[in-house]
């Protein structure tokens, strides 16, 4: 199992989930005013439809996993046959569909998801990609990939994204990602401790690792959670580094593979 560092409790794991249907809802009200789901995103090749086609179709894998965990192994020999193109193919199906058939099918995927992964003890163990996950784990993630495509959507229709603290999940796993980061640059991994100090949306501070570590990064949650997530180059950030190391996982830096 992915060992993440990431326990909740069922209030806790409540608590993230409400942030997981609030930051669908935010989406879903931009897309469901956008005229025209045909314009590009930042992503090469992806319209805004692409985008939603990406997000339901990453929520119905989570819900197979969840239901039919015997069934996800079809759902890997796909993947892996596709050779790394499989989100490029689920994207264009989807959006080769009627922009009110994708809503639809959005729409009650990313419910029934929240539904499953709220009756789901944080800790129970079910397939995913590489490894066991837990609900504990893929409410984050999911957040993380909703905001992150969506951010793609916000950008597309030139709208500014306002950040809430729903950031903390989204912040956290790409903490989490360090060692990710250095691994998929081919770079060893530092064994330095490293401090990351943000500030939220609303003025809180948020700070992981501790407080005397050498290597540190500085700056605001959005800027962090853009760059863990690509969505942003470093040099369009306000982030600091102190330390060659933690200069160097900014430059690298990724949440997910």
């Amino acid at each position: 199992m992915l060992d993440y560092g990431f326990d909740m409790s069922e209030v806790e794991l409540d608590l993230a989930r409400t942030d997981l249907i609030a930051e669908g809802e935010t989406l879903d009200a931009l897309v469901s005013a956008a005229p025209d789901w045909s314009a590009p995103t930042p992503a090469t090749g992806w319209t805004i439809a692409h985008q939603i086609a990406h997000l339901a179709a990453a929520d119905a894998n989570v819900l197979t996993a969840l239901r039919t965990p015997e069934s996800f192994d079809d759902v890997l020999r796909q993947t892996e046959a596709a050779g790394g193109r499989q989100a490029d193919l689920d994207a264009a199906a989807g959006a080769a569909q009627p922009r009110s058939t994708l809503l639809r099918q959005w729409r009650t995927g990313r419910h029934e998801l929240a539904t499953a992964l709220g009756d789901l003890p944080p800790d129970r163990p079910f397939p995913w990609f590489g490894s066991d996950v837990t609900a504990a784990l893929m409410v984050p993630l999911r957040l993380l990939e909703t905001w992150a495509h969506g951010q793609d959507v916000f950008d597309a229709l030139g709208v500014a994204h306002p950040p809430t603290n729903r950031l903390r999940y989204v912040a956290f796993l790409g903490v989490l990602g360090r060692e990710l980061s250095f691994y998929a640059a081919g770079s060893p991994t530092p064994t330095d401790s490293f401090r990351v100090e943000l500030t939220g949306p609303d003025g809180d501070e948020w700070a992981w690792g501790p407080a005397d570590a050498a290597q540190r990064i500085r700056g605001t949650a959005v800027d962090f959670c853009l760059r863990a997530t690509q969505r942003r180059p470093l040099a369009e950030t306000g982030l600091t580094a102190v330390g060659p190391d933690a200069q160097r996982w900014l430059e690298i830096a990724r949440a997910f593979l």
